[in-house]
């Protein structure tokens, strides 16, 4: 007789699902942490919405607007009774301020990836994406027209690039994606397929769609590869780069406007995305288009036609953030978190570097399965390899240390890590301590090693193997 559960049978289903998960390690849960925690897990990089001067003025800012504006609810979509002034206004400010020609607020990046995705590609345009690419770029893909979409090798522009990428903390398989240059040489080859031929009249477009910065690995995209590799296969101007600014916004380029404006690619991008959730400390995005897109978007986004647009409040905290980035006070505060995330980095390399021999071999003493990439890091995210992700987070949390284990499938198996994540508003003592944390938890797991105790069931065997290897 079956098992009463008080469950409907599509209830059971769901159980037994969420049961095969749990047994996987890989079962996501809603968590919080007391407020005197110390946060290395949040992407506000900037602690902007922690700073004092951003607060008073936002107060000020929402007492300004008149009793007859909504101030906690839109009141509808932008198309109906949503839009306002101040949402032109914004879009108008944040756009010049990213040398950009105009823009379009969207409710969140995901939103605004998930819409752009699916309805700019037209019937035979094909999609060439990072392997990498955010989960919202897959969704939008998948609503797409698109004839193809197509992955290449994580940051590797060039075929000599592919050995380097299958040592790193992503890529582990040989026969995975290849670079974007074989990527697009395959489109193109074929002299018999239509869309190959199609391809190469400029008939039909390829999108290129990357990240600034990954928010798992936190390595920067070669841009200045990427787009001479577009002209150079792609000569009749039907190749189209989209880059997602979400973590880069802020940290990279002159007054935080982000890493295409640092490298003075913005003419050579077709479309770029900035987030306010991360490093802004507010909600929500914009798209950074020609004037002809975002008509396009208004009409056929349905992430925009169909939802509720912002409201004043948010709307508010966008406007003041933007406008301290202009401070000198915004320089002192990147400046802080650049020698953080030297320091951080200094730290983690030693202590890796007290567990494993001059050959890069783990001492008989100390077997700690970490692994951090010894070049210095060019964003305030920093993945700590390990095979143990879960029993190395919990260590610190329990320490009163935010940090969060990150297994599959949000990064591929093989790869688990705990993320660091750095903020203006950490401190070198804050850490100091998460460094002395992650050495204890070392010395407590070598022992329990030694003593034949299980180890943690987010890695299998093949994972440990791994992080064995030589360091990046």
């Amino acid at each position: 007789m079956a098992k009463n559960t008080g469950l409907s049978k599509l209830e059971d289903r769901l159980a037994a699902i969420l049961a095969d998960r749990e047994t996987r390690s890989q079962r996501r849960r809603l968590s919080t942490f007391p407020p005197h925690s110390v946060d290395f897990s949040s992407n506000s990089y900037l602690s902007l919405s922690l700073t004092p001067e951003i607060r008073q003025t936002y107060l000020e800012l929402l007492k300004s607007v008149p009793d007859s504006t909504p101030l906690f609810g839109s009141g509808g979509s932008r198309l109906l009774d949503g839009n306002s002034p101040l949402s032109e206004d914004l879009e108008r400010e944040v756009a010049a301020f990213h040398g950009a020609p105009t823009g379009l607020l969207f409710n969140s990046g995901f939103d605004a990836n998930a819409g752009l995705f699916a309805c700019l590609t037209q019937p035979g345009d094909v999609v060439v994406y990072d392997e990498l690419a955010h989960a919202s770029m897959h969704d939008g893909m998948r609503a797409s027209r698109a004839a193809l979409c197509v992955p290449f090798r994580h940051n590797c522009v060039y075929p000599e690039q592919v050995q380097r990428c299958q040592d790193s903390t992503t890529s582990k398989r040989k026969d995975g994606p290849k670079s974007l240059r074989e990527t697009l040489h395959q489109l193109l080859g074929s002299d018999d397929e239509p869309l190959s031929a199609a391809l190469r009249s400029g008939e039909r477009n390829v999108f290129i769609a990357v990240e600034g910065v990954y928010s798992m690995d936190g390595d920067v995209a070669p841009l200045k590869d990427i787009v001479a590799c577009i002209e150079h296969r792609l000569p009749r101007g039907n190749g189209y780069l989209i880059v997602d600014e979400a973590h880069s916004t802020g940290i990279f380029g002159d007054q935080g406007r982000g890493l295409v404006c640092e490298l003075g690619l913005e003419d050579k991008v077709f479309l770029r995305l900035h987030t306010f959730g991360k490093a802004m400390g507010s909600a929500g995005a914009i798209v950074l288009c020609s004037p002809v897109t975002r008509e396009y978007l208004i009409n056929y986004a349905r992430t925009l036609v169909y939802t509720t647009a912002l409201p004043t409040s948010c709307l508010a905290s966008i406007k003041v953030t933007y406008a301290f980035l202009s401070t000198p006070q915004f320089d002192d505060v990147r400046q802080k978190l650049r020698w953080l995330m030297r320091y951080t980095h200094s730290v983690l390399v030693a202590i890796c570097a007290r567990h494993t021999t001059q050959d890069d071999q783990p001492t008989s003493s100390d077997r700690l399965l970490i692994r951090v990439n010894p070049t210095p890091p060019t964003s305030p995210i920093i993945p700590l390899l390990t095979s143990q992700p879960r029993s190395l987070a919990a260590f610190c949390q329990q320490r009163g240390l935010v940090v969060r284990p990150i297994v599959a499938p949000t990064v591929p198996e093989g790869s688990e890590r705990v993320r660091i994540c750095l903020h203006a508003a950490n401190t070198k003592e804050q850490v100091d301590r998460l460094g002395q944390a992650i050495e204890e938890w070392g010395v407590t797991t070598s022992r329990a090693a030694a003593s034949g105790r299980p180890r943690d069931k987010a890695a299998g065997p093949s994972a440990a193997q791994q992080f064995l290897k030589p360091s990046l």
